[in-house]
Parts: C-alpha cells; sequence; structure tokens
C-alpha cells in the first residue's frame, strides 16, 4: 500500500510541474523563442533530477503503514483549504493574504499539523472565478492532501513541493468539475528586472527568518508572505500585487532544506531563478490554487538539475 501511496505522491509532483510548462508555452503570448528554449531548458534539467529522486523516493520506504496522523493532515489540508477561501474571496483579504494568514496562524498554534495547513492554504488560492464555491476548493483540498500524505518520501525538502500537490488537486477538481481556464496576458521580459531581485530577496528573507530566528520553514515563509503583501500594494500600487505574489512565490523556495540549498547564496540563486520562471508561466492556468508553489519548486528542482549535470561534466 505505502509503495503505490509513494508512487501516487512521486508522479503527482512530477506531472504537475510540466503541466504548469506546458500550458504557459501553449500560449500564444508565449511562443517566443526565448520562452520555448528557457522552457525546455528547464524541463531538461528538472527530468535530471527526477530521475535521480525516483530512485531515492522508493529506497526510503520502510514498509510501514498509512497511520493515523497520516489520516489527520489529509483532514487539515482540506480544512484549511476552505478556510483560505473564505479568507480569501468572502472575507475579502485576497490570496496571499488569507493563505499567509492562515500559514502564520497554523505556524503559532498548531505546529503538529502547520505543514498540512499550509499546503491546503495553497489549494484555497483558487480565484473565484475558477472555483465559484467552497465545494469544488473543498474536493480539491481532499485530493491535495491525499497527495500530501502520499509524498511524503517524493522530493523531500525542495522548496514549493506543498504548492506543487496543492496545484495538483486544483488541477484534478477542476477536471472533475469542467473548469475551463481562460486565456489570460503574459508578461513581457523586462518585467523580470522587477521579479528577479525580489524574489532574490524575499528567498533570502525566508531563510533568515525560518532558520537564524528559528521560526521554522512554515512561519518563515508566510511571515514574509504577509509583509509583502500588506507593503507591496502601498508602497507601490501600480505593480503592488504582483510584486506581493512574486516574493510569496519566492518564500517557498526559501522553505527548501539545507541539504537542498545549502547557502543563503544557492537561496538567492533559486530565488531569482524563481523570478524568472514566474514570468515564463504567468498565462497558465490562471487563478488556480498552488500555482506560485509549483513555480518554485520547478525553480529548485531546475537548478538541482543543473547542480548534477554540471557535475557529471566535470567528472568526465
Amino acid at each position: 500500500m505505502q509503495r503505490v501511496l509513494s508512487a501516487v505522491g512521486y508522479v503527482a509532483l512530477l506531472v504537475t510541474p510540466v503541466v504548469l510548462l506546458g500550458s504557459a508555452l501553449a500560449a500564444p503570448t508565449r511562443a517566443s523563442f526565448a520562452s520555448v528554449g528557457f522552457g525546455g531548458g528547464l524541463l531538461l534539467v528538472g527530468a535530471v533530477t527526477a530521475t535521480v529522486e525516483r530512485r531515492g523516493t522508493f529506497d526510503r520506504l520502510d514498509g510501514t503503514a498509512v497511520a493515523r496522523s497520516d489520516a489527520v493532515d489529509a483532514l487539515v489540508v482540506t480544512v484549511a483549504a476552505g478556510l483560505t477561501y473564505a479568507l480569501s474571496v468572502h472575507a475579502g483579504l485576497g490570496p496571499v493574504l488569507a493563505s499567509a494568514v492562515v500559514g502564520v496562524a497554523a505556524g503559532l498554534a498548531l505546529p503538529d499539523v502547520g505543514t498540512a495547513a499550509y499546503c491546503g492554504s495553497f489549494v484555497g488560492m483558487a480565484s473565484p472565478a475558477v472555483f465559484p464555491s467552497i465545494g469544488p476548493v473543498l474536493v480539491a483540498g481532499l485530493v491535495a492532501g491525499v497527495a500530501f500524505v502520499a509524498a511524503t518520501e517524493s522530493f523531500a525538502g525542495f522548496g514549493g513541493k506543498l504548492g506543487t500537490l496543492a496545484l495538483f488537486g486544483c488541477l484534478t477538481a477542476g477536471l472533475l468539475v469542467g473548469v475551463e481556464y481562460a486565456p489570460a496576458a503574459g508578461m513581457r521580459w523586462h518585467s523580470a528586472v522587477l521579479t528577479v531581485p525580489v524574489a532574490a530577496v524575499a528567498a533570502v528573507a525566508t531563510v533568515v527568518v525560518s532558520v537564524r530566528y528559528g521560526r521554522g520553514a512554515v512561519l518563515g515563509s508566510a511571515l514574509v508572505g504577509l509583509a509583502a503583501g500588506l507593503a507591496f500594494p502601498v508602497l507601490a500600487p501600480d505593480v503592488g500585487g504582483r510584486l506581493a505574489a512574486v516574493a510569496f512565490c519566492a518564500s517557498f523556495v526559501g522553505m527548501s532544506s539545507r541539504e537542498r540549498l545549502e547557502s543563503d547564496l544557492r537561496v538567492g540563486i533559486a530565488g531569482a531563478l524563481c523570478g524568472l520562471v514566474f514570468v515564463v508561466v504567468a498565462p497558465a492556468l490562471v487563478g488556480a490554487g498552488g500555482k506560485l508553489g509549483t513555480t518554485a519548486f520547478v525553480s529548485c528542482v531546475a537548478l538541482a538539475g543543473v547542480d548534477r549535470l554540471a557535475g557529471r561534466l566535470s567528472l568526465r
């Protein structure tokens, strides 16, 4: 049973970023040589990491059965999804602030299930244009909750993993209810002048809060997201919403373990890459919960792939 669940979790983490990148590159606004080349490169180096992780995932299985705590985690993901959606849509906080508030609350009050709650909050970031009512959000949360349990051994320590599982839940629920994502205008490459430095700083800031101040990954990311969601719309009204989103997105990079990103410099590089990926995927799956986390996950996995390719070339 555990091997089957782990296979499901691994596939969810593998397929979801491919769907996001594929949707972005298929959009007419992204049909440029630079975008296609960059996206193709991400897929190539990501495939290197995925191959290595596949072996590691199943090597780590210990044969234990699904525990009661796993059921609790899946339930927490589902409840957090609905709560975040209610705060975002009905309370008017918007997706970034709603998710950050749930993350801070869970990290402080319920640390044992804080990671599961934070995963669910990303599901609840879905737009009402995608899920007009809370019912499909709860379905997406339940699917993401099962995937959360299944993916415990897969891609451990990579930032953005929680958001990727959330997007998997949203895409699955979307298929069940017949969601059609409306075409959206993409971002021009010169937008990276803003997104790249903001993303790099946000990623490192998350590490400072989570590691140096000992607050943990969930609180580190959620506090950065809360600060960005409150500050950027006031400081830069024209682009504040976008900058808050990219900062929150990059905070998930900063949730990576030190085994994956061993220094602040590596975190900053991964954050900068996240700022570029943010531009590429802008027209894809607009309004789906977990898209920001998947963007961060793509960046972290791609950087790991580059490292492994460079290591293999240096040995020749």
